[in-house]
């Protein structure tokens, strides 16, 4: 009982840092990015590849994090004209595209086998290997986001980018270069999600190119929406209650055809009731809309 309790404690400080990178991306940027996910599969892949090819786990953590900062820019300047709904449904895409390499660049990501024996981490002779060693490791990465999110919504450039999300042309009109606090925006993100891919693969122990998918997507939008927009403890507590209230169904015997698709309905009834009767979430600041 005690390793399982542990287990859904790691999972819930994964996608805590996960869940901030996205916030940031959209509650605090208004950056409609549906491709977030990729990212994370791209910090997933990149660190199981370079620590089973011997480099050491703090390099590769980093890497991860500069692969996903890399693609983050790539899909910043492809996307730099479009607003909206065209925004969200080409990151989507950048998403499907991934998905497709990852399932077809079979000498590099084993395809649709993915990549077992993923090794824990080691950091300068230290191992990671019992869950409650892991459980402080991934505390102590999702606690750096926090206080990382948090300083930057309290700085002059957390202003800005709120300025951004909620009228860019008069950002343009006053002389900032809107697209640069995007291209930082995203690449924050990105670096951000890479760092929780990493921490994932190397705690799971295995990924695959279905691991980073549409569902992960619904569930990561539904933290950050349930938690509200441009809010930070409320993206906390909305992780918690999204990865534990699903968890619920292990304890009726349900047989497995039946607990995937019934989790994929509570997400889908938690949302329903937030947006008709909490429109903002649970600590909620703005909400999105159209300029």
């Amino acid at each position: 009982m005690i390793n399982y309790l542990l287990h859904l404690l790691i999972i819930i400080n994964i996608y805590i840092v996960l869940s901030l990178a996205l916030q940031f991306a959209v509650g605090y940027a208004g950056l409609m990015n549906f491709g977030h996910i990729a990212f994370f599969g791209i910090g997933a892949y990149a660190s199981a590849l370079l620590s089973m090819n011997g480099v050491p786990y703090p390099l590769t953590l980093l890497l991860a994090g500069c692969v996903a900062c890399v693609a983050g820019f790539v899909l910043t300047w492809a996307v730099r004209k479009l607003k909206g709904d065209y925004l969200a449904l080409t990151t989507l895409g950048f998403s499907f595209v991934l998905v497709s390499i990852l399932l077809n660049w079979t000498s590099l990501t084993r395809g649709p086998l993915g990549i077992p024996g993923i090794p824990r981490p080691d950091i300068f002779g230290l191992a990671i290997k019992s869950q409650v060693a892991y459980f402080m490791f991934t505390g102590c990465i999702a606690l750096v986001a926090y206080l990382f999110f948090k300083n930057i919504d309290r700085s002059r450039f957390g202003t800005l980018i709120q300025g951004l999300r909620d009228n860019e042309r008069f950002l343009s009109a006053i002389g900032k270069n809107t697209f640069r606090l995007k291209t930082v925006s995203m690449c924050l993100s990105a670096f951000t999600a890479g760092v929780a891919g990493s921490l994932f693969a190397h705690y799971i122990n295995f990924i695959d190119p279905y691991s980073f998918g549409l569902t992960e997507v619904i569930l990561v939008f539904t933290i950050i929406i349930v938690g509200g927009l441009a809010n930070i403890p409320g993206t906390i507590e909305a992780t918690f209650l999204i990865i534990l209230i699903p968890e619920a169904l292990r304890f009726f015997s349900l047989p497995s055809s039946i607990l995937g698709p019934a989790r994929q309905m509570i997400y889908a009834a938690i949302l329903l009731f937030i947006l008709l009767y909490k429109p903002l979430g649970l600590r909620g600041k703005i909400q999105m809309h159209e300029e």
